[in-house]
């Protein structure tokens, strides 16, 4: 409740989508992601794909899943620019390296490359707001 509270009182843009967006945006990427990384890494597995083809993958799934507790469990805009910004990096690596080698994983994951690209935008300008 106090993390609500808290993520209540910051200001934020006109274009801020409602809270009740992300949930089902989120739980559409993730089915997108589980399907598409589970790909990688079982190739990687089975040594049809290099293991560093797989560790950008690998590397988004943790700086992902450190947002939440940094953002809100910590209550650190600053951290989360620095955490989504390498959500960013390492998803627009994970497309480059897996494009050569299975072109549909690439382009499954562009929604979330778009999602995480405005979810950047959006951090950066409620932490410049609440600096």
């Amino acid at each position: 409740m106090q993390t609500y509270e808290w993520y209540q009182t910051l200001i934020k843009p006109s274009w801020a989508p409602p809270s009740w967006v992300f949930g089902p945006v989120w739980s559409v990427l993730y089915v997108l992601i589980a399907v598409s990384f589970w790909t990688v890494f079982l190739g990687a597995f089975r040594k049809r794909i290099p293991w560093s083809v797989a560790l950008p993958f690998a590397l988004n799934l943790v700086f992902n899943f450190a947002f939440t507790p940094i953002q809100f469990g910590l209550q650190s805009n600053l951290l989360a620019v620095a955490d989504i910004l390498l959500v960013l990096g390492t998803l627009v690596w994970a497309i480059a390296v897996i494009y050569p080698r299975m072109k549909w994983v690439a382009l499954i994951n562009i929604p979330y490359l778009l999602w995480v690209a405005f979810a950047t935008v959006l951090q950066l300008t409620i932490t410049v707001l609440n600096y």
